[in-house]
């Protein structure tokens, strides 16, 4: 995944284009805390039944 930093610096936006691409995610599936990645990314997985690795070349395509 992209740089933990750049994520952080760069997620309402990555947030919002993942909101449009996947109607059914909320705020609460996209909240970034710090050191919850894996909480977050293990959410996503299950609402949106991807792998790790597709989330990864999802959010780094954004």
């Amino acid at each position: 995944m992209t740089n933990i930093i750049e994520l952080k610096g760069n997620w309402n936006e990555q947030k919002r284009k993942l909101k449009q691409k996947f109607a059914t995610l909320t705020d609460n599936d996209l909240l970034f805390l710090d050191g919850k990645k894996d909480e977050m990314l293990g959410k996503l997985q299950a609402k949106l039944g991807k792998t790790k690795e597709e989330l990864h070349k999802i959010i780094g395509s954004l």
